[in-house]
């Protein structure tokens, strides 16, 4: 199974994830693509954005909001 399909699988399972998730998790060290190309198959994926523990910065949490039919 694919890196795209691993976290697919994630997302539809109700969880979110972050890129240093996917590159611990799944190996992917390229979330945004994956999240694109999901996005692009017609997923309905929301982009959180959320401060970083030492408050400089943000980065984004990908959530699944409807699953494709």
């Amino acid at each position: 199974m694919n890196a795209q399909q691993q976290i697919l699988n994630h997302l539809k399972a109700g969880k979110t994830i972050t890129v240093i998730e996917a590159g611990y998790k799944f190996k992917c060290y390229s979330l945004t693509g994956v999240i694109s190309r999901l996005r692009k198959n017609g997923y309905d994926i929301v982009t959180h954005y959320e401060s970083n523990i030492n408050n400089k910065g943000t980065h984004a949490r990908y959530e699944l909001v409807e699953v494709q039919s």
